[in-house]
């Protein structure tokens, strides 16, 4: 998608979702360094601490949902960025008080819950389903370029002057905020109003049979549960595997190509994957990632680079698939079908979180790492499958009973 085909806010908002991520992860990958290096907390409550505040970000989608369906798309986002500007100033007298530290984390966090919603929303607003990939495949860009760059741009100052840090972060916010006022008002629309009409009048004349044909496809929501799920499993327990295996260059560098990989592939494939079936999209989403992580079994330095570029490969399949499949499947504001997006992947953050320690730590008990990946490989495919055989037999049943409930006296 060329710059021709964006107008100005939508120019904007791309490049402000790039300095918004960069600042944000120039300070918080670092969090559990500050919170027990610098400022003194045991490690226990700050796992806590880190843990409640990613359930805030993630589920706090909806709270910034309904805000902007209350106050408009532009007031929400000016909110979510007062919010997260003062958070990271509040960072800096918080050097010397952790309970004020741990209250900056909860506004920032707070604030990334209240912005994002609202922003895709506007990035799509008035544009058709034909627009909206390639929009949310250059916003996911710009967020995952800024992701890959702050914490290597931050690394230098983060322990040696962390108070020049978060006042810098600070003012970035600020200038990214006074931007957002010159915005032009929009209306946040129904993602999929025009497709569930269709839909709806299909159903109508297809009777019951149509109604047992929708009803046995599964949500977009429980498949980003899911897909999160998955791929939170190589997040967040990748570096216990990669460094002692290889070496911590080499799993920085992994990284690193990644996020370049994300960013460069998401926009050259989201028009293909729009015009994907939903159904060929989860296969091939979920296929990669259960891929992926079996490769990762294998180990050394081939193993991990491949098992990265084909968990890659499924986050951009599944996470842009599931959000376009999420608007046009629903008639709500486009704000809120994001906020239950974000939930969505909080749910599944948190479960992978849970479980994944669990079994890295049976894994590692019993001298069978290599097996962890494995077992989220059959997990990759056996849930999704799972979740649409459930589905289809809630569907059946309840067309089961449509007679039966049509013929009820009145």
């Amino acid at each position: 998608m060329g710059s021709r085909t964006l107008t100005g806010p939508q120019l904007f908002l791309l490049g402000g979702s790039f300095l918004i991520t960069l600042g944000s992860f120039a300070v918080l990958p670092y969090m559990s360094v500050l919170l027990h290096d610098r400022f003194g907390l045991g490690l226990g409550v700050v796992g806590v601490v880190l843990a409640v505040a990613s359930l805030v970000q993630f589920s706090g989608g909806l709270v910034g949902a309904a805000l902007a369906a209350r106050i408009g798309l532009r007031a929400t986002m000016l909110v979510a960025l007062a919010v997260r500007t003062a958070g990271f100033a509040a960072f800096v007298p918080g050097l010397t008080r952790p309970v004020v530290a741990v209250a900056a984390l909860f506004l920032v966090s707070c604030g990334a819950a209240l912005y994002l919603p609202a922003n895709k929303a506007y990035l799509v607003a008035g544009c058709g389903p034909e627009r909206r990939p390639g929009l949310l495949a250059a916003s996911g860009s710009a967020f995952n370029a800024g992701i890959a760059l702050g914490p290597p741009a931050a690394a230098p100052f983060v322990l040696t002057s962390p108070a020049g840090l978060f006042t810098g972060v600070a003012v970035l916010f600020a200038l990214v905020g006074a931007g957002h006022v010159l915005l032009p008002s929009v209306a946040d629309e129904g993602g999929g109003v025009k497709e569930r009409a269709v839909e709806g009048r299909a159903g109508e004349e297809d009777g019951v049979s149509a109604g047992v044909a929708a009803g046995s496809r599964p949500p977009p929501f429980a498949f980003t549960v899911l897909a999160v799920y998955v791929f939170m499993f190589f997040q967040h327990y990748l570096a216990l595997y990669a460094v002692p295996r290889t070496s911590t260059a080499f799993y920085g560098a992994v990284l690193m190509g990644y996020a370049i990989l994300l960013v460069v592939a998401q926009p050259l494939l989201a028009r293909r994957l729009a015009a994907l079936p939903y159904a060929t999209a989860l296969r091939l989403g979920f296929g990669a990632m259960a891929a992926g992580t079996a490769v990762l079994a294998l180990g050394g330095r081939a193993g991990i680079a491949v098992g990265a570029v084909l968990l890659c490969l499924g986050e951009i399949v599944l996470f842009l698939k599931n959000d376009l499949e999420a608007l046009a499947r629903s008639a709500a504001p486009s704000a809120m079908v994001f906020g239950r997006q974000r939930l969505a992947a909080g749910l599944g953050a948190f479960a992978a979180a849970v479980v994944g320690g669990q079994l890295y730590g049976v894994a590692e008990r019993v001298a069978a790492v290599p097996v962890f990946w494995l077992v989220v490989s059959a997990q990759a495919v056996v849930l999704p499958a799972l979740l649409v055989v459930w589905a289809g037999g809630s569907a059946r049943r309840r067309a089961g009973d449509g007679p039966v409930a049509a013929h009820r006296p009145r």
